[in-house]
């Protein structure tokens, strides 16, 4: 059998699929269909310092290859999460990250100096949320506001800190860099992007808030033309994610200078997609005469 162990920040993953925020809540339901056990990671769902309740109306919309969700991170609070999802989600021979999100600086540092002290692996910083105090721009569309948040988060986060990046940055290049630079240990990339979808028979849009995130196979060449691009210009890691449905998938990330990646829509079509993938990256190393997963890993 091929070696799929990888590692990013010290961290070692039995292998690279980690179940990306947002697709996987806190491994309970799946947990119930295969042993969440053999994947190399969980992604928590996005967490807040308070609990949400979401956004109104429709949440899900399917689309050509992929699907759109404007769900507004609905979940626990981290206060709840701490208390009575770790407990849960450290019965798992599995690496557990925690991804927060946050509409204020404040959030942003009271919420990871309370994860930080967590029983958690490593902090995932989504920083695609709306700045409140701002005007609504999300704290990932310019470089200096984002480097902004992950130097303060920085300061009180003891734990690897993962920032993922959003593809609506006005350049992801320059946004890695500056994340890099206040701090981060490593990045994730991509989140969804922004687009829309219109109800013609009621001549509305189908969400509420007009703007949705899209995910999904449709958007994979993008995300893994944009993976490499970053990969070649900063020194920390990388976890690639953005449409991976397969083995193949996970692999080109991988190449083009992944250290892991994350599963997310597919999750949603294939409920066992993360063993599924697990099982065929070893088969197709094994083809392809990979001795280890970390050999491949920016071969390009």
């Amino acid at each position: 059998m091929a070696n799929l162990q990888t590692s990013v920040n010290g961290i070692p993953f039995k292998n690279p699929i980690i179940a990306a925020s947002g697709t996987f809540g806190f491994g309970e339901e799946y947990h119930q269909l295969f042993d969440v056990s053999c994947l190399g990671g969980i992604s928590s769902k996005g967490l807040t310092l308070k609990p949400k309740d979401g956004n109104l109306g429709i949440r899900v919309y399917e689309t050509p290859s992929g699907m759109m969700n404007s769900v507004g991170l609905q979940n626990p609070g981290i206060e709840a999460f701490i208390e009575h999802y770790i407990p849960v989600m450290r019965q798992w021979d599995t690496v557990l990250i925690a991804n927060m999100g946050g509409h204020s600086m404040d959030d942003y540092v009271t919420g990871a100096s309370m994860l930080s002290e967590a029983d958690i692996d490593m902090l995932e910083l989504n920083i695609s949320c709306p700045n409140v105090k701002s005007g609504g721009m999300a704290f990932g569309i310019k470089a200096e506001v984002a480097a902004e948040v992950v130097a303060a988060v920085r300061k009180v986060c003891h734990k690897p800190l993962i920032v993922k990046l959003s593809p609506n940055a006005e350049n992801i290049v320059e946004m890695a860099k500056a994340c890099e630079g206040a701090g981060a240990d490593s990045l994730s990339l991509i989140n969804t992007f922004q687009a829309m979808a219109i109800d013609i028979h009621r001549r509305k849009p189908i969400f509420n808030n007009v703007y949705a995130g899209l995910s999904g196979a449709a958007i994979r060449p993008i995300a893994l033309r944009m993976v490499h691009s970053v990969a070649k210009a900063v020194k920390i890691p990388v976890i690639g994610l953005g449409g991976i449905t397969s083995a193949e998938d996970a692999l080109a990330f991988m190449m083009a200078g992944a250290s892991a990646v994350q599963i997310g829509t597919v999750n949603f079509t294939t409920p066992d997609a993360g063993k599924i993938i697990v099982e065929e990256l070893n088969t197709l190393c094994e083809q392809e005469h990979i001795e280890s997963i970390q050999d491949i890993v920016g071969i390009l």
